[in-house]
């Protein structure tokens, strides 16, 4: 016991950088295999000047502990989690389970190396029906209080009871479509509180508990199903195709919250400073107006772009674009971020160096060197991993008189002719014919991780380009294509329809996911190498090495 109490006083580190940090600070900095990517990038982030919502981080050394010995490792965990908590507080003027200024929190994962989403997140934890009703007068805004207790019902159950989250969705596209509403984000507040009636009494119901009225419960419960997500069988299906080690661990990163979703002026978002799917030079970002941003992430809402964004909240849109520049001068990449924005303030939620397919990496590479921002020997580094000179532009050849049979919202770079398959399960079947295989899903989740993998392109009915399904896609150098209006999955689960025509599984599919479009049958495809990329790579390796031979990268 001496030792586990002993070994959670090192474990516990607070972001004081976000106390102390800010611009031009040179104080030293954690090692990211201590406090995670997720949390070292948001205090290089603070120190740069951009606005993070405080918090702090339990570090790796917990989740190794964890693995090792279990719940024993958690014994000491409320002691620690009051002084940290206590320090928050200070610093937002609110309290963890106040009943008239509640302190929210988020509860997030953060390896060392970045894992989009294959772990555990929940937001909106400390609500309870009595802090509930400190955040309605906290914030003047019933309808945000009410629809953030909503979500935390949802993902406790789900992430900490193990709930299917379908038997909450089925609850709200009911009251969706018996109100005729758009979307959720349109619920009053008497939806709302009949929709979190009908949560609760299925929590009761089918789970045998509720979500508890301890906030500091909560916050425990949370942080110990994040350790044990650490361990899924998608998480460990993504290290295995990354070669990261089982022992690394999850840092566990706690913060303010800030809300997207308390009206029009408010949303979230994620966003890459360049094209990840071309590596163009522009900012590329998904959006959701009134959302917190698992809504965007998770893949089961269609995003807007960047035109709405700006036209909605316009100055989080112009600090966002001044935002691209500093985070590329600062990490010296392209960066994937998240952000939220409340009542129209702009909040940096996460910054890492964004996936992208080998055609992106490729122009990417080109282009940093090109500006003075990584050397060339630095972006040959970042090149190691892709086969360069196998590097081309892909299209369809369509034929004349040929139509598309669906559009959607183009997510990556490339094309895909193959089988289509609507179950992930029988991806590895398809493939042994010896032809490509597309996957077909309502909105892909992070457990088909190892189907999206195997298949040659993914196609989804919902979803943003920023999902995690979707990075995983790009990453991976599949053609990705998301939103798909047209497509509809049988219940049967082995057909599925674009708008009027049927497709089984086991027929042949053509995609362009630079365009967006889809074909029926197989079209011939056309491909081209970025010479003029190739010809610099080929200057900056004879710098490397001299002028002798050139090593393949």
């Amino acid at each position: 016991m001496n030792r586990t109490a002993a070994h959670f006083s090192a474990v516990a580190r607070p972001f004081q950088m976000f106390r102390l940090l800010s611009a031009g600070t040179t104080a030293e900095l954690p090692a990211r295999e201590i406090v995670g990517s997720k949390a070292l990038n948001l205090m290089i982030m603070a120190r740069a000047g951009l606005p993070v919502p405080p918090g702090f981080v339990l570090t790796t050394d917990l989740c190794r502990a964890y693995m090792k010995f279990g719940a024993a490792s958690l014994n000491n965990l409320e002691t620690v989690l009051a002084s940290e908590l206590k320090e928050l507080e200070r610093q937002t003027g609110r309290r963890f389970g106040d009943t008239k200024r509640p302190l929210p929190v988020s509860v997030r994962s953060g390896a060392a190396v970045s894992m989009p989403g294959m772990m555990e997140t929940v937001l909106n934890v400390g609500l309870t029906e009595g802090t509930l009703r400190g955040l309605v007068r906290l914030t003047g805004n019933p309808r945000l209080a009410l629809d953030c207790y909503r979500r935390l019902i949802e993902q406790y159950a789900e992430v900490v009871d193990g709930a299917d989250p379908r038997i909450f969705e089925e609850i709200i596209e009911k009251e969706i479509a018996e109100s005729g509403l758009a979307d959720r984000h349109e619920f009053d507040t008497e939806q709302l509180k009949s929709i979190i009636a009908e949560h609760q009494s299925v929590c009761d119901q089918k789970l045998g508990r509720m979500l508890p009225e301890k906030p500091i419960d909560q916050l425990v419960a949370t942080i110990e199903a994040v350790l044990k997500s650490w361990m899924s069988s998608r998480a460990k299906s993504y290290r295995a195709l990354n070669g990261i080690p089982d022992d690394a661990g999850t840092a566990i990163l706690i913060q303010a919250m800030v809300f997207g979703n308390g009206g029009p002026t408010s949303g979230s978002g994620v966003g890459f400073t360049r094209n990840p799917a071309d590596g163009a030079d522009a900012l590329y970002v998904d959006y959701l107006a009134n959302a917190q941003g698992e809504d965007v992430v998770a893949g089961r809402r269609n995003a807007l772009g960047a035109d709405e964004l700006k036209r909605r909240a316009p100055r989080a849109y112009r600090d966002l674009v001044a935002n691209k520049e500093i985070l590329e001068k600062t990490f010296g990449d392209m960066q994937d971020f998240e952000f939220t924005i409340e009542d129209g303030q702009l909040y940096m939620l996460q910054a890492r160096s964004g996936k992208r397919t080998p055609l992106a990496a490729l122009q990417i590479a080109h282009d940093l060197v090109a500006a003075g921002l990584v050397t060339a020997d630095t972006a040959l580094k970042r090149l190691s991993s892709i086969d360069v000179d196998g590097v081309e532009y892909q299209e369809l050849i369509v034929p004349q008189g040929v139509e598309p049979i669906a559009h959607a919202t183009a997510a990556s770079a490339g094309v895909a002719v193959g089988l289509a398959a609507i179950d992930p399960a029988r991806v590895s079947e398809l493939k042994k014919s010896g032809k490509g295989v597309i996957l077909l899903r309502e909105h892909a989740e992070t457990q088909d991780i190892a189907a999206v993998a195997e298949a040659d392109a993914l196609v989804t009915a919902r979803g943003a380009r920023t999902s995690h399904a979707a990075v995983v896609a790009r990453q991976l150098g599949k053609a990705c294509l998301v939103a798909c209006d047209a497509l509809s999955i049988e219940p049967s689960g082995r057909a599925a329809r674009f708008g009027g025509v049927e497709i089984a599984e086991g027929d042949t599919l053509s995609v362009d996911a630079a365009t967006g479009l889809i074909y029926a049958g197989a079209l011939e495809v056309k491909r081209t190498k970025p010479k003029e990329m190739l010809a610099e790579i080929k200057k900056w390796r004879r710098k490397s090495h001299g002028a002798g031979a050139e090593p393949a990268i």
